[in-house]
Protein backbone atom coordinates (compact mmCIF):
# COMPACT_ATOMS: atom_id res chain seq x y z
CA UNK A 1 0.00 0.00 0.00
CA UNK A 2 2.83 2.64 0.97
CA UNK A 3 5.93 3.17 -0.84
CA UNK A 4 7.64 4.30 2.07
CA UNK A 5 9.70 1.37 3.96
CA UNK A 6 7.60 0.69 7.04
CA UNK A 7 9.74 -0.06 9.46
CA UNK A 8 9.54 -3.41 11.67
CA UNK A 9 6.47 -3.39 13.50
CA UNK A 10 8.08 -3.30 17.14
CA UNK A 11 4.65 -2.26 18.78
CA UNK A 12 1.78 -5.21 17.92
CA UNK A 13 -1.25 -4.01 18.63
CA UNK A 14 -2.96 -7.27 20.06
CA UNK A 15 -0.45 -7.45 22.45
CA UNK A 16 -0.50 -3.36 23.63
CA UNK A 17 -4.73 -3.86 23.50
CA UNK A 18 -3.78 -6.96 26.65
CA UNK A 19 -2.09 -5.12 28.09
CA UNK A 20 -3.71 -2.06 28.45
CA UNK A 21 -7.18 -3.70 28.98
CA UNK A 22 -5.53 -5.17 32.10
CA UNK A 23 -4.47 -1.51 32.96
CA UNK A 24 -0.44 -2.22 32.52
CA UNK A 25 1.90 -0.83 30.53
CA UNK A 26 2.14 -1.08 26.77
CA UNK A 27 5.70 -0.95 26.68
CA UNK A 28 6.54 -3.86 29.31
CA UNK A 29 3.53 -5.16 30.18
CA UNK A 30 4.90 -5.06 34.16
CA UNK A 31 3.79 -1.88 35.89
CA UNK A 32 0.42 -0.14 35.87
CA UNK A 33 0.00 2.53 33.52
CA UNK A 34 -2.55 4.27 35.71
CA UNK A 35 -1.94 6.07 38.90
CA UNK A 36 -5.39 6.19 40.74
CA UNK A 37 -8.52 5.06 39.20
CA UNK A 38 -8.55 7.19 35.83
CA UNK A 39 -5.29 9.40 36.14
CA UNK A 40 -2.77 8.44 33.35
CA UNK A 41 1.27 7.98 34.74
CA UNK A 42 3.43 10.62 33.61
CA UNK A 43 5.96 7.47 32.71
CA UNK A 44 6.26 3.94 33.36
CA UNK A 45 7.65 3.35 36.57
CA UNK A 46 9.38 0.07 35.06
CA UNK A 47 10.43 0.43 31.79
CA UNK A 48 10.18 4.75 32.11
CA UNK A 49 8.66 4.99 28.68
CA UNK A 50 7.21 8.25 28.44
CA UNK A 51 3.08 8.22 28.81
CA UNK A 52 2.39 11.97 28.78
CA UNK A 53 1.10 11.92 25.20
CA UNK A 54 -1.77 10.35 25.77
CA UNK A 55 -4.59 11.54 24.54
CA UNK A 56 -7.66 9.73 25.92
CA UNK A 57 -9.98 13.04 26.10
CA UNK A 58 -13.32 11.39 26.48
CA UNK A 59 -13.04 8.08 24.62
CA UNK A 60 -13.36 5.67 27.22
CA UNK A 61 -16.25 7.58 28.58
CA UNK A 62 -17.78 6.49 24.92
CA UNK A 63 -16.74 3.16 24.82
CA UNK A 64 -18.08 2.52 28.06
CA UNK A 65 -21.12 3.69 27.51
CA UNK A 66 -21.26 1.59 23.89
CA UNK A 67 -20.75 -1.69 25.71
CA UNK A 68 -22.43 -1.59 28.59
CA UNK A 69 -25.83 -0.52 26.89
CA UNK A 70 -25.46 -3.14 24.28
CA UNK A 71 -25.18 -5.37 27.30
CA UNK A 72 -27.60 -3.94 29.47
CA UNK A 73 -30.69 -2.89 26.71
CA UNK A 74 -31.12 -7.12 26.10
CA UNK A 75 -31.03 -8.23 29.46
CA UNK A 76 -33.37 -5.84 30.96
CA UNK A 77 -35.73 -6.90 27.81
CA UNK A 78 -34.96 -10.26 28.58
CA UNK A 79 -35.48 -9.98 32.18
CA UNK A 80 -38.68 -8.03 31.52
CA UNK A 81 -40.73 -10.76 29.16
CA UNK A 82 -39.47 -13.16 31.43
CA UNK A 83 -40.41 -11.89 34.81
CA UNK A 84 -42.63 -9.45 34.58
CA UNK A 85 -41.00 -7.50 37.85
CA UNK A 86 -42.24 -4.28 39.10
CA UNK A 87 -40.44 -0.99 37.34
CA UNK A 88 -39.18 -0.66 40.90
CA UNK A 89 -36.74 -3.79 40.85
CA UNK A 90 -35.82 -3.53 37.19
CA UNK A 91 -34.41 0.41 38.33
CA UNK A 92 -32.79 -1.15 41.16
CA UNK A 93 -31.49 -4.30 40.01
CA UNK A 94 -30.65 -2.83 36.62
CA UNK A 95 -29.61 0.66 37.42
CA UNK A 96 -27.05 -0.76 40.31
CA UNK A 97 -25.58 -3.07 37.54
CA UNK A 98 -25.51 -0.49 35.06
CA UNK A 99 -23.09 1.43 37.50
CA UNK A 100 -21.17 -1.14 38.60
CA UNK A 101 -20.54 -2.61 35.10
CA UNK A 102 -19.43 1.07 34.19
CA UNK A 103 -17.38 1.52 37.11
CA UNK A 104 -15.52 -1.51 36.72
CA UNK A 105 -14.90 -1.16 32.41
CA UNK A 106 -13.76 1.97 32.40
CA UNK A 107 -10.28 2.41 33.55
CA UNK A 108 -9.62 -0.73 31.47
CA UNK A 109 -11.44 1.46 28.65
CA UNK A 110 -8.50 3.84 29.34
CA UNK A 111 -5.93 1.57 29.76
CA UNK A 112 -6.99 0.39 26.18
CA UNK A 113 -7.12 3.72 24.81
CA UNK A 114 -3.56 4.47 25.48
CA UNK A 115 -2.14 1.16 24.32
CA UNK A 116 -3.73 1.62 21.19
CA UNK A 117 -2.20 5.35 20.69
CA UNK A 118 0.69 4.14 22.00
CA UNK A 119 1.00 1.34 19.59
CA UNK A 120 0.00 3.30 16.24
CA UNK A 121 2.52 5.87 17.51
CA UNK A 122 0.11 8.84 17.80
CA UNK A 123 -0.09 11.85 19.37
CA UNK A 124 3.68 11.73 19.96
CA UNK A 125 4.30 8.19 20.54
CA UNK A 126 5.95 7.89 17.63
CA UNK A 127 9.29 8.86 18.62
CA UNK A 128 12.27 6.59 17.35
CA UNK A 129 13.89 4.65 20.75
CA UNK A 130 17.07 6.29 20.45
CA UNK A 131 15.66 9.78 19.50
CA UNK A 132 15.70 11.38 23.14
CA UNK A 133 18.87 9.95 24.06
Amino acid sequence: MYDEADPIDDRPMGRAMRRGLMCLCPACGSARVLKGYLKVRESCPNCDEDLSHQRTDDGPAYLTILIVGHLMIPLMAAAFVAYRPEPWQMIALFGTATVALSLILLPMMKGLMVAIQWSRRMHGFGALAGAND
